[in-house]
C-alpha cells in the first residue's frame, strides 16, 4: 500500500524537473522539435537584442517645441479700500454744545457747522480786549510828543552850553554857569533816551492789545466747529446739552468721491512697480475698478520687509466703501515667456525648479526657470531659450545627459 503513494511522489517529482528545469527541451519535444534545435533557438533570441537598433534601447518621451511669447506680467496684491481722507473733527475749546446733532451718513459741505457750542463769556473778552487795544493806541501820540519835547530840550541845553563856554573863555561868565549848562545838556539827553523808551513801551502795549483781540476772536471762532471738507458723516455729531473740552469728539468725517486701494508689495517686485502705472482690481463684492499707483513707499516695514503702494481709483458715486478688501493687479513691463503645461516642471538633484529639455543628439538637458504665472492652459516661464522642446511627459524618467527617443507634440 505504501509502494503507490512512492512512486507518485517520484513521478510528480520527475515532471516538476522536467517542466522547470529542462523546459526549453520539453517545449521542444511537445512542438516536435529536437533539442539541438532548441538550443539554437535560444542562442538567437539571446543575440537579437545585441543586434537591434539603437533606439529601441532609448527611453521613449514627448516633447513639446514651444516659442517664448510676450506676456503683460502684472504685479499681484492684496490690499483694502481706504477712504481719501478720514479725519476726527474735535473741540479746541471748553464748552457746551447748543446745536442738535447731525445723524451720521449725511453729506456736509466744507465750512458748514458741525457743533455750535454756547459762547458764555467770550463776547464780552473780545469787547474788552478792544478796548485795551484803544487805549493803547491812545498813548501812542502822548508818548511821540514826550519825545519832541525831550529833543527841543537838547536843543536848548545845548546852545546855553555854547553860549556859557565862549562867555566863560573871554572871562564874562562863571565856572559855575559853565557846569549848570553842562548839566542841562546831560539832563535833556536822559529825557531824550526815557521818552524813546516810553514810546517803544507804548508800541509793545499796541501789540500786546491787538494779540489780546486776536486771541479773543479766536477763541469765539472755536464756538463754532466746522467740516474741513466735503464728505459724509461717519458719526453722529456730539449730542445737545454735552460738554466739550479741547480733544473732545464732535464728528467724524470721511472723503470718498477718489478711494485709495492700500497694498503691501514684496521687495522682490517693488521695482517693477512705478508711479503712475495703470492698476485693477477686484472687491469682495464683486465689483472691478481700475485705477494709478499714485504713492509708492520709499521706506520698508520694519516687520514685513514690505512697501506700501496706493492706487487712486475714482468713486463718484459713492460705490466703493472704506475697508473692503481687494485683489490688486499692478501692470508691469511686459516679459517673454513660455506657456507650457504644469506637469512639465520637475526638480535637479538639488532641489532647483525647472524643465528637461531634448537637446542635440536627443540627449536629455536641464534648464532652470522662474515661474512668473499660472493660468487654467498652463503655467508661464521664463529663463528659457526663445526655442526650445520640452519634455512633457517621461521627463521624471530620465536625467541630464540620457539619450532619449523623442515624440513631439505640436501644440498645446
Amino acid at each position: 500500500m505504501r509502494i503507490i503513494p512512492i512512486l507518485t511522489a517520484g513521478a510528480v517529482s520527475v515532471f516538476l524537473y522536467a517542466l522547470v528545469i529542462e523546459r526549453e527541451a520539453l517545449l521542444a519535444f511537445a512542438s516536435g522539435t529536437d533539442t539541438g534545435d532548441a538550443g539554437t533557438a535560444t542562442k538567437t533570441s539571446e543575440a537579437a537584442p545585441e543586434a537591434a537598433d539603437k533606439d529601441e534601447d532609448r527611453v521613449r518621451v514627448v516633447a513639446l517645441r514651444s516659442t517664448a511669447r510676450n506676456i503683460n506680467s502684472a504685479v499681484v496684491l492684496r490690499g483694502r479700500t481706504a477712504a481719501k481722507r478720514q479725519v476726527e473733527v474735535r473741540a479746541e475749546t471748553t464748552a457746551r454744545v447748543i446745536s442738535a446733532p447731525l445723524r451720521k451718513g449725511k453729506h456736509v459741505h466744507e465750512g458748514e457747522a458741525l457743533c455750535k457750542l454756547d459762547t458764555g463769556t467770550r463776547p464780552a473778552e473780545l469787547s474788552e480786549a478792544k478796548a485795551r487795544l484803544i487805549e493803547a493806541k491812545a498813548r501812542h501820540p502822548e508818548a511821540e510828543a514826550r519825545l519832541q519835547e525831550a529833543h527841543a530840550l537838547l536843543r536848548e541845553a545845548q546852545i546855553n552850553l555854547t553860549a556859557a563856554e565862549k562867555l566863560s573863555k573871554d572871562g564874562y561868565a562863571s565856572e559855575t554857569r559853565l557846569a549848570a549848562a553842562e548839566a542841562a545838556e546831560r539832563t535833556a539827553l536822559a529825557s531824550i533816551a526815557s521818552a524813546e523808551s516810553g514810546l517803544s513801551a507804548t508800541a509793545a502795549g499796541i501789540e500786546a492789545a491787538a494779540a489780546g483781540v486776536s486771541a479773543a476772536e479766536k477763541e469765539l471762532e472755536h464756538v463754532t466747529i466746522l467740516a474741513p471738507f466735503d464728505g459724509l458723516l461717519e458719526s453722529d455729531s456730539a449730542e445737545l446739552g454735552s460738554l466739550l473740552q479741547p480733544g473732545s469728539l464732535c464728528a467724524t468725517v470721511i472723503q470718498l468721491d477718489e478711494i485709495k486701494l492700500v497694498g503691501f508689495v514684496p521687495e522682490a517686485e517693488v521695482d517693477r512697480v512705478t508711479t503712475g502705472a495703470i492698476a485693477r482690481a477686484k472687491l469682495a463684492s464683486g465689483a472691478e475698478v481700475e485705477g494709478r499707483v499714485t504713492f509708492v513707499s520709499r521706506s520698508a516695514d520694519s516687520e514685513t520687509r514690505t512697501f506700501e503702494v496706493e492706487i487712486t481709483v475714482p468713486n463718484a458715486d459713492l460705490s466703493i466703501r472704506d475697508g473692503q478688501t481687494a485683489d490688486i493687479s499692478i501692470e508691469a513691463p511686459g516679459t517673454k515667456a513660455h506657456l507650457l503645461p504644469q506637469s512639465s516642471l520637475t526638480l535637479n538633484n538639488i532641489g532647483q525648479l525647472g524643465v528637461r529639455l531634448v537637446g542635440q543628439d536627443e540627449r536629455v538637458d536641464f534648464m532652470p526657470v522662474t515661474l512668473i504665472g499660472d493660468t487654467t492652459e498652463g503655467v508661464w516661464l521664463s529663463g528659457l531659450p526663445e526655442t526650445v522642446s520640452v519634455i512633457i511627459v517621461g521627463q521624471e524618467f530620465v536625467t541630464k545627459g540620457v539619450a532619449v527617443h523623442t515624440t513631439f507634440k505640436e501644440a498645446f
